[in-house]
């Protein structure tokens, strides 16, 4: 962030800041929520011969966290290309 004014700098951490908190709370709630919280309630549900519950808590939460992974990715490319701090933008260079 070499040439991003100061305004830019507090505004693109403030962006980045709530993405993390969103995806954050989406992990809590299908880690806690679905694996141990809402158990119960998922069980009543089959899905492919397994109870949701226990799918969830064993497998369900893995998917959901790599899709999360790959969706911090995407929203912060998009992030950085909004602010211009590509890695191949100029912005982004330092200077010598």
């Amino acid at each position: 962030m070499n040439n991003v004014s100061r305004h830019n700098a507090k505004a693109y951490w403030k962006e980045n800041l709530r993405l993390m908190l969103v995806l954050l709370s989406i992990w809590f709630v299908v880690s806690f929520g679905c694996g141990i919280i809402f158990v119960d309630e998922l069980n009543a549900i089959p899905l492919a011969g397994f109870k949701l519950g226990f799918w969830f808590a064993q497998q369900g939460a893995m998917y959901v966290f790599v899709a999360l992974i790959f969706v911090y990715i995407r929203a912060m490319k998009k992030l950085d290309r909004k602010y211009g701090l590509e890695e191949d933008s100029p912005s982004y260079k330092e200077k010598p």
